[in-house]
Order: C-alpha cells, then sequence, then structure tokens
C-alpha cells in the first residue's frame, strides 16, 4: 500500500519576501475507529469483539489518568506517551510561575517495530483534487 501524497507551496516565514517552496503533505485515506479495532483484533485472536472493546476503553481511560499525572506510559513494542510542554520564557528561574506554561501536548513514541514500518512504505503523488 501506498502514502498518498500532494504537494504544496509553503513560505518561509524568516523570509516572507522569498518564493514558497515545495513540499509533500501526507493524505489520509480515511479513518480507523476504536470499534473497528476492537473487530480486526478479534478476528486474530481468540478474544470476543465486546472484551476487545472494553479492553481498549479501559486502556484509552488509564493512559489518560497516569499520563495526567506526569507518567510516561510505556506499551512494550508498541511506544510510549507522554507530556512536553510548551512556555514563555522568564528573566530568571525564580520569576516563572505555573502562570508561564501556555499548554501541555502529549507525544507518542512509537517503538522499533512500528517504526520500521516507516522503513517500508511507498508513495503515490496525487492531484490536489483528491
Amino acid at each position: 500500500m501506498s502514502i498518498a501524497y500532494s504537494v504544496n507551496s509553503k513560505i518561509n516565514p524568516i523570509q516572507p519576501d522569498a518564493p514558497g517552496r515545495y513540499y509533500a503533505t501526507a493524505k489520509s485515506s480515511g479513518d480507523v475507529t476504536l470499534k473497528q479495532l476492537g473487530k480486526e483484533i478479534a478476528q486474530r485472536s481468540t478474544v470476543n469483539h465486546a472484551d476487545t472493546l472494553a479492553v481498549l476503553e479501559v486502556l484509552t481511560q488509564l493512559l489518560g489518568d497516569h499520563i495526567a499525572n506526569g507518567e510516561i506510559v510505556r506499551l512494550g513494542d508498541f511506544g510510549r506517551f507522554n507530556i512536553s510542554l510548551k512556555s514563555i520564557g522568564a528573566e530568571n528561574q525564580a520569576a516563572f510561575t505555573s502562570k508561564n506554561i501556555e499548554k501541555a501536548k502529549i507525544n507518542f513514541r512509537p517503538g522499533k517495530d512500528l517504526q520500521d514500518t516507516l522503513k517500508t512504505l511507498t508513495y503515490k503523488k496525487v492531484s490536489q483534487a483528491e
């Protein structure tokens, strides 16, 4: 299976008068829901769909709970989840407060097997209309 992409012009914000350069943008081929994943897991294992879906729902809840506690959630070969922060700089450490923190973001670092998938991808250029 190929990854569809389109080519788009982007302006360098540091040099807004310079001509744009063209870059690839990955195009989604659709969505897969938790329910769909549950069905597929059930088809490939000895666990029924309802039990699979229940486990995935609880996993989703637990990921949120542990990330909110500041923990790194490691899911073996699948990968890990952790929090990163965006903040406004302060003059010194004493002047920095939690008000300097603008937002939090959840990062996902894929495990080796998932990363190795990237080495096998092929690409297919699509028109802008697709």
